[in-house]
């Protein structure tokens, strides 16, 4: 009798590396990029069709849940500029010690929160 059975497959499988969850962001990131860039599209059709329609909207951006929404993608905004200069660095071989990747993993999220605190604040 083996005391060393495998793992189950979804044990075994499926272990999160903070390398593939930061690949993972920065795809997920880019598809909420896309989908921000189409609302901020019907945001200006809506300003450019008049003043009743930018009533309506004026009313709509007063709401908590649209400040949050423009909060995230703000840090989007930001995740996904750092990460992609990272990625950068990889492309010329630069910066691919493990250790460097982790580090730099912790900064792309330090860094994209300050920023995001930092244009918050401004406003």
């Amino acid at each position: 009798m083996s005391l060393h059975r495998p793992l189950s497959p979804h044990l075994s499988i499926h272990k999160k590396v903070l390398t593939a969850v930061f690949s993972i962001f920065h795809r997920f990131t880019g598809i909420c990029l896309s989908l921000g860039i189409i609302l901020l599209s019907i945001w200006i059709m809506i300003v450019a069709l008049g003043p009743a329609y930018y009533s309506i909207f004026e009313a709509l951006s007063s709401l908590i849940i649209f400040k949050i929404f423009l909060f995230l993608w703000t840090l989007t905004i930001f995740y996904h500029l750092y990460n992609g200069i990272r990625y950068l660095f990889w492309s010329y071989g630069k910066m691919m010690e493990l250790g460097t990747v982790y580090k730099s993993g912790y900064a792309v999220i330090i860094l994209s929160i300050l920023s995001t605190l930092v244009v918050w604040a401004s406003v």
